[in-house]
């Protein structure tokens, strides 16, 4: 693979709005030109019987049920509740006139 130029990756830099220096620029292009070294030499491996994953280990989620259950009375929650009204929590606006 062509090795990338500093243009190229101050190009890259100005599409992902990040502002690099001129030497910065030098140094992610010899740093991504290992990159794409390294990946072109995986390339070179015989894969035709390694089946794809995404994973390397068997990973399952285990989720629990989602069942509904009771929660605080209202009585006892209001208790912690600096101001009510009408039975319930009055907070301060966020939006103005």
């Amino acid at each position: 693979m062509a090795k990338l130029t500093k243009e190229e990756v101050k190009h890259v830099a100005h599409l992902a709005r990040l502002a690099i220096t001129d030497e910065d620029a030098e140094k992610f292009a010899e740093q991504l030109g290992k990159i794409t070294d390294f990946a072109e030499q995986l390339n070179e491996l015989d894969t035709t019987n390694v089946k794809p994953t995404s994973h390397v280990l068997p990973i399952v989620n285990v989720m629990r049920e989602d069942v509904a259950q009771k929660g605080l009375d209202r009585e006892v929650m209001m208790l912690n509740v600096k101001e009510q009204e009408a039975g319930q929590v009055k907070v301060p606006p966020i939006l103005e006139d």
